[in-house]
């Protein structure tokens, strides 16, 4: 079972709060570093400094990590036009010396949209499955050849697909609720199902439906990683569980009902339920970003017990 910590900066943190997380990451043996891709806070916290964009952030990230995969869940796909995001993913994948993945997105929040500007379609999924046509159809034309895609959204002439990505096939994520299209889109695109915030029967079942889709699609389904995304909350005693809690605005029971919450001991257990459904993979959803105490706990207790 990989551990990823995966954070929310849009809730307030500068790119050197993101470091000095990625650095712990890195010597505390976790996995990946992922973060999300939005430029607007969600809640009542201040947001404060203000947004970092992902992609300048995990540009950063390459040249001061070693080990790490780092990547994006979700890429908002209303952020980025797909020949440009192709460049941008295939840039940092050298930066960073082959290390990085794609979770993309259709993107959902309209608040943020607003805010800076940015165009909001009605029609997103459409899009996105254009999106990884084109990302992934760049990425695989062979140098010296061109691309082009003549599509309801996107255009794209006698493209020379360039640059490269150092990896020979950047791993792309996609995830959600979804019970039809999702699964497809999976099925025909995906290197890892990411299944966020969801009980383990919820999961499980969503699983089966991409399992299926990839079969449909002539892949094996076990050529997809499966995953999940869940908020951490980890103590040592109950009183540290309690503390971590509120400090991100969230009440234990809940945390124990909906994410991995509680002892290391409860915690590695219900990892342990996830991983008897086919879950291969848990983004740790870190919420309070000073508290590296936290990481550290996790990595002492909980990662070493896990297969």
């Amino acid at each position: 079972m990989d551990l990823r910590i995966f954070t929310e900066p849009q809730q307030g943190a500068t790119y050197d709060t993101l470091l000095t997380v990625a650095k712990a990451t890195e010597d505390l043996g976790f996995d990946a570093f992922f973060r999300s891709d939005h430029y607007l806070r969600m809640g009542s916290v201040d947001g404060l400094p203000g947004p970092t964009d992902a992609w300048i952030t995990l540009a950063g990230l390459a040249r001061e990590t070693r080990r790490i995969r780092l990547g994006t869940l979700m890429t908002a796909g209303t952020f980025r036009l797909p020949g440009v995001l192709a460049i941008q993913v295939a840039q940092v994948d050298q930066m960073s010396g082959g290390r990085v993945e794609l979770g993309l997105g259709t993107g959902w929040f309209e608040e943020e949209h607003k805010a800076y500007g940015i165009p909001f379609p009605k029609e997103k999924f459409a899009r996105l499955e254009e999106q990884l046509a084109i990302v992934t159809g760049l990425w695989a034309t062979e140098p010296g050849q061109t691309f082009s895609y003549d599509g309801a959204h996107y255009q794209l002439t006698d493209s020379p697909a360039l640059p490269k990505p150092a990896q020979p096939k950047v791993p792309v994520l996609i995830g959600g609720h979804g019970a039809t299209r999702t699964p497809r889109l999976a099925g025909r695109y995906a290197d890892e199902f990411n299944m966020p915030f969801a009980s383990i029967e919820d999961s499980e079942r969503q699983f089966g439906r991409v399992r299926a889709a990839a079969e449909e699609a002539g892949r094996k389904a076990d050529d997809l990683v499966y995953s999940n995304a869940l908020v951490v909350c980890v103590g040592k005693d109950d009183a540290e569980v309690a503390r971590r809690a509120d400090a991100i605005g969230r009440q234990v029971d809940e945390l124990k009902l909906n994410g991995l919450a509680g002892s290391p001991a409860e915690v590695v257990d219900k990892i342990g339920r996830y991983a008897e459904i086919g879950a291969r993979r848990i983004y740790l959803q870190v919420l309070d970003l000073d508290d590296l105490d936290h990481l550290e706990l996790i990595s002492s207790q909980v990662q070493s017990q896990l297969p």
